[in-house]
């Protein structure tokens, strides 16, 4: 009896050592979990730094021409501006966001040329000939009187500017040489981030800060971009149009089904979206990822008559305007081919 009594005394120590060291690991990972939150935390508040800070020289850099006169050309934005106050837009993400911030910011600073602010659009890709192409494609969503060229050095920019490939856009405000005003944005936001960049525009251009609703474009952006509900169909009926190893046929019986429910009548939002949608992936070059070649063609097709200022012709009612609209429905090849091989 004492031997077991001793053998159950000498145990508690034991015991109360595990239960010791299960409550220091507890308390160890309680205490590692919150160095990592607030070390997430931290990060995500830190600023984000792309391109010349404010203060610092703006060097001068090389880039190729794409439009009209400068096309070919060798361009460098800072050494034309020679000290005149600028406004450099470095896009290193195509998207909405990007090219809506680009399009209205340059679109108002180009405004201003006489006044001698000088405008710069720079396009970062790795892919020269890639890049000429999207630009020439996306040119209606770009403004027309704003410099815009290829930087020759690639995705990542002028190597004496430290551009961060991780942010949408860098855009930069500079003066005599110098930089005044530096933003690097990883989602740009008109609301947000456009007020602060017109006020270092007007503090180097002179001026007055102009507001947000009387700059070109902004008040078509509720038109453009309303909030809607997105039909619950076309999700099912434009799966099989983009199905990667569907045949023509199938691209053919599918698109039809597309055509058919969205020309019903009522579906005039549904219609829209699809040309909306068709825009938004050639916009964005991506159409070689949706479906074959064929599937292409469609959204080629939807874009231009389902999408953009298309969606204006079933208003017009004039005679002469119905007697067009057979032909340019006959010259879509796709539209074209379909009929004559479904019903038939």
């Amino acid at each position: 009896m004492t031997n077991d009594k001793c053998d159950v005394a000498d145990l508690e120590p034991q015991f109360q050592s595990k239960i010791t060291n299960r409550k220091s690991k507890m308390i160890n990972r309680l205490v590692l979990l919150l160095v990592i939150t607030l070390a997430l935390t931290a990060r995500a508040s830190d600023p984000v730094f792309s391109g010349p800070q404010v203060g610092e020289k703006l060097p001068e850099f090389k880039l190729r021409g794409v439009f009209d006169d400068d096309a070919g050309k060798e361009l460098d934005f800072v050494k034309q501006a020679n000290g005149k106050p600028i406004v450099l837009i470095f896009i290193h993400d195509l998207n909405r966001q990007s090219i809506a911030m680009t399009r209205i910011l340059s679109q108002y600073t180009a405004s201003r040329a006489k006044e001698g602010l000088a405008t710069g659009v720079v396009w970062l890709d790795d892919d020269a000939t890639e890049a000429e192409s999207t630009l020439k494609r996306i040119r209606h969503a770009l403004a027309k009187e704003a410099p815009i060229g290829i930087s020759v050095d690639g995705k990542e920019g002028p190597g004496s500017y430290g551009l961060n490939r991780k942010v949408m856009l860098t855009i930069l405000v500079g003066k005599e040489g110098k930089v005044t005003g530096n933003f690097a944005l990883i989602q740009p936001s008109l609301q947000a981030d456009l007020p602060k960049i017109l006020d270092s525009v007007v503090a180097v251009a002179g001026g007055k800060v102009p507001k947000l609703e009387e700059l070109e474009g902004m008040r078509e952006m509720p038109r453009k971009e309303p909030a809607r509900e997105q039909d619950p169909n076309l999700r099912g009926l434009l799966r099989p149009v983009i199905q990667k190893n569907a045949t023509p046929e199938e691209v053919d019986k599918a698109a039809l089904a597309v055509e058919e429910y969205v020309n019903k009548k009522g579906n005039e939002a549904s219609r829209k979206e699809v040309g909306r949608i068709a825009n938004t992936i050639i916009d964005a070059g991506k159409l070689p990822d949706y479906g074959t070649p064929r599937a292409q063609e469609f959204l080629r097709k939807w874009a231009k008559d389902f999408g953009g200022k298309r969606d204006d012709k079933p208003q017009e009612k004039p005679q002469e305007k119905q007697q067009d609209k057979p032909q340019d429905q006959s010259e879509e090849k796709p539209g074209a081919a379909r009929k004559s091989g479904d019903k038939e």
